[in-house]
C-alpha cells in the first residue's frame, strides 16, 4: 500500500496544507473548460474525489487515471517545505520514493509540475499524485511541486519557484536525504506545467548538473510559445490567450487580447522556444492532434530543437484529450523509456 513517511535524520520542515472546499455544480460550458484552460478558477484539494478539478476535467478513466499505484513499496512524503515566498508563504512539494534497494546508493530524480492555466491546480490532487507515484514506480525519486499561481503571482514567479525547487533537490543535504543523484535530474510537466518544464530546460546555458539546470525534459500539451500573435495565427482560442496574458501580468479583457499582447514583452522570456541553445537537454514532447493547445506549438518546438541539434522525440496521438489525459499505458511507457535513457537510469 502507498503510505506517507518521514525520512530519517534531519527532517525537512513541512506543513499540511489546508483543504479548500470546491464549489459544487460548476457547469462545463465551453471547449476551453473541457480542454483544461479555464478563465475562472477552480481550486483543487488533495482529498477531492477523482481529482476532477485538475486540468483533466473529464471524470472518465483516461490517461493517468488508468495507472494503478503499486500495492507496496512506493512511499509518499507530502508537503515538504522547499522555500518561502516574499510574504512568508511556504512553498511545498511531495516526494514519491521507489521501493528501498540497498544496492542503489543514489537514483535519478524527476521534478513533476502540475498544470492548470498557471492559475489553479495542486500537486496533491489525485491525478498528479498518481503521476508522482507512477514516476516512483519507474525507479525515479519524484518531487511533485506547488508554485505560486496567477493572478496573485505573475511571471516569473512560477518559473522562479520551480527553479528553486530544483536547486533544493540538488542541494547536498536533500539529495542525500532522499537518495538522489544530483547529476541525474529531469523534469516532467503537463499543460501549463509543461510550459514551465520546457522553460526550465531552456533556461541557462552550459552544464546540466548545476544550479537549476536539468538533464531531461518531458512535457505533454505544453503551450511553449506565448507570443500572443503567433498563438492567434496558430488558431489558439482567445480563452487560452487570455490565460497566458494573465499569467504574464498583461491583464486584458476577452475583447482586448490583441491590444494587450502588443504591450507584453515578457512573453518572449516566458517561451521555451525563445530561450533554447545548443547546450540544452533532450526533450520529449507529447500531444493530441486536435486538442485545445494547437499541435503547431509542439511541431514548432520540435523544429527549433532540431535546428540546434538537440535530441528530441515528438509523439502525437489522435483525439482531443489534453495533458495527463493522454498519459495512458502506452504514453507512460514512451515517457518512461525516454527519461530512463536521458537520465542513465
Amino acid at each position: 500500500m502507498t503510505h506517507d513517511r518521514t525520512p530519517a535524520g534531519n527532517r525537512p520542515r513541512r506543513i499540511r496544507l489546508l483543504a479548500v472546499v470546491c464549489a459544487a455544480g460548476v457547469a462545463v460550458v465551453t471547449t476551453a473548460l473541457l480542454a483544461g484552460f479555464h478563465t475562472e478558477l477552480h481550486p483543487i484539494t488533495p482529498d477531492e474525489p477523482n481529482g476532477a478539478r485538475s486540468e483533466l476535467v473529464t471524470t472518465e478513466k483516461v490517461g493517468i487515471r488508468t495507472f494503478t499505484p503499486p500495492a507496496a513499496g512506493v512511499t509518499v512524503d507530502p508537503d515538504v517545505v522547499y522555500g518561502t515566498q516574499g510574504d512568508g508563504t511556504l512553498l511545498t512539494l511531495d516526494v514519491c520514493s521507489p521501493p528501498t534497494d540497498e544496492t542503489i546508493s543514489a537514483r535519478p530524480a524527476v521534478l513533476s509540475i502540475h498544470g492548470g492555466s498557471w492559475a489553479r491546480g495542486d500537486k496533491g490532487n489525485s491525478d498528479w499524485r498518481a503521476v508522482c507515484q507512477w514516476l516512483a514506480s519507474e525507479g525515479f525519486v519524484a518531487f511533485s511541486v506547488n508554485y505560486r499561481l496567477a493572478p496573485a503571482a505573475t511571471f516569473p514567479a512560477a518559473i522562479d519557484d520551480v527553479s528553486l525547487a530544483l536547486e533544493w533537490i540538488r542541494s547536498e543535504d536533500n539529495a542525500e536525504a532522499y537518495g538522489v543523484d544530483p547529476d541525474r535530474i529531469g523534469v516532467f510537466g503537463g499543460s501549463a506545467g509543461g510550459n514551465l518544464a520546457a522553460l526550465l530546460g531552456a533556461r541557462g546555458t552550459g552544464s546540466l548538473i548545476h544550479g537549476s539546470r536539468v538533464a531531461a525534459v518531458a512535457e505533454l500539451s505544453a503551450p511553449v510559445d506565448l507570443d500572443i500573435k503567433r498563438m492567434a495565427s496558430d488558431g489558439t482560442a482567445a480563452g487560452l490567450r487570455l490565460s497566458a496574458l494573465a499569467y504574464l501580468g498583461c491583464a486584458a479583457e476577452l475583447d482586448d487580447v490583441d491590444r494587450a499582447a502588443a504591450d507584453c514583452p515578457q512573453a518572449h522570456e516566458a517561451s521555451a522556444t525563445s530561450e533554447l541553445d545548443a547546450s540544452d537537454p533532450p526533450v520529449f514532447i507529447g500531444a493530441s492532434d486536435t486538442e485545445y493547445v494547437p499541435l503547431s506549438q509542439s511541431e514548432r518546438y520540435a523544429a527549433e530543437l532540431a535546428k540546434l541539434g538537440i535530441r528530441h522525440e515528438l509523439v502525437t496521438v489522435p483525439g482531443t484529450l489534453h495533458s495527463i489525459g493522454i498519459l495512458d499505458e502506452a504514453m507512460r511507457a514512451r515517457v518512461a523509456a525516454f527519461l530512463h535513457s536521458a537520465l542513465g537510469a
